[in-house]
Formats: structure tokens, C-alpha cells, sequence
């Protein structure tokens, strides 16, 4: 199987941890199909457009750019783009696998990557909100701390975490 060496997406270079390329094939019909996991991060930037301007440059040298649908997300499992183009001739993909829905050597781009991994490269912010009941001293010096507060309670946490996960 050929390998990717680097895919920019609108122009953008994506980190990939692992990926496949190959074409699928579902009766007549050929598409090249492009498999990747990435963060969560890239996940929610792409995830939920429909069409992508893909550049993919293989390990070989050889580039391919196309426009790239994005095939519905994969529930469970590690973040993932699952990508595919029409093909209209198949002569212009020599060497890639060819595969259907059937086969054994179906790639398997999850093996040996867990989320852990994933997050200690891109790790994402979720912004969420808290309703506490403090001492008015405690809650007065919160409001004066502004843009601080987040730091101040990753900190915290991180300290927490450190005394009580032993």
C-alpha cells in the first residue's frame, strides 16, 4: 500500500498520526479514499464540511490535489477523517490498493494510536461553564482576576489531580 506522507486541507498542513490511501470499489464505481486519524482539534475545524481542497504529497514525491468529500464521522473510536473522490479513471491511480467493503486487507488506521497520544501532541480547550456557591471574599477576588481565571483553575486542577490520583 502506498503511503501519505504529508495532506494540506485548504491549503493548511494537518497533522496526521496515521492514514490510508487506496481506492474503494462498490460495483463499476472507483473512489480514492483517504483515511486519517487526526486531533480533535482538526476534527472540529473540518468535521463538518462537506467539501475539501485536498493536497496529498506521497512518501514517493508524487502530489495529488483534489476536491475530497467527507464521508459521515465515525462514532466511537479515535477522531478520524474519512475522505473520498470520484474517480473517472482509474488508470491515473497506478499502485494504490484497490479494496471493497469485503475485504480482509481493509486498513486499519487505529492500531497502536490511542487518545492519550493524540492529546499530548494537539491537546483541545472546551470552554465550560461553573455555578459555585463561595465565601463573598473568595468570589470578589475571582471577579478581579479576569483573563487569569483560566489558568488559575487549570493550575488548580493539575494540583488536585497530582494530590488525589496517587
Amino acid at each position: 500500500m502506498r503511503k501519505v506522507k504529508t495532506v494540506k486541507i485548504d491549503g493548511e498542513n494537518v497533522f496526521m498520526f496515521n492514514s490510508a490511501i487506496y481506492i474503494f470499489e462498490a460495483g463499476s464505481r472507483y473512489t480514492l479514499e483517504l483515511d486519517m486519524i487526526v486531533s480533535e482539534i482538526v476534527l472540529k475545524k473540518y468535521g463538518h464540511l462537506e467539501n475539501l481542497i485536498i493536497e496529498i504529497e506521497m512518501e514517493d514525491g508524487e502530489v495529488i490535489s483534489t476536491i475530497m468529500h467527507l464521508r459521515g464521522l465515525v462514532g466511537g473510536g479515535l477522531p478520524q477523517l474519512n475522505l473520498y473522490s470520484e474517480m473517472y479513471d482509474l488508470e491515473d491511480y497506478g499502485g494504490f490498493q484497490i479494496v471493497n467493503e469485503n475485504d480482509v486487507s481493509f486498513p486499519n488506521i487505529e492500531e497502536g494510536i490511542s487518545l492519550e497520544e493524540i492529546r499530548k501532541v494537539e491537546m483541545p480547550n472546551e470552554k465550560i461553564n461553573l455555578k459555585l456557591h463561595l465565601p463573598i471574599n473568595q468570589t470578589e477576588w475571582l471577579a478581579k482576576q479576569g483573563k487569569n481565571l483560566n489558568g488559575i483553575m487549570k493550575e488548580a486542577i493539575y494540583d488536585y489531580w497530582k494530590k488525589n490520583l496517587k
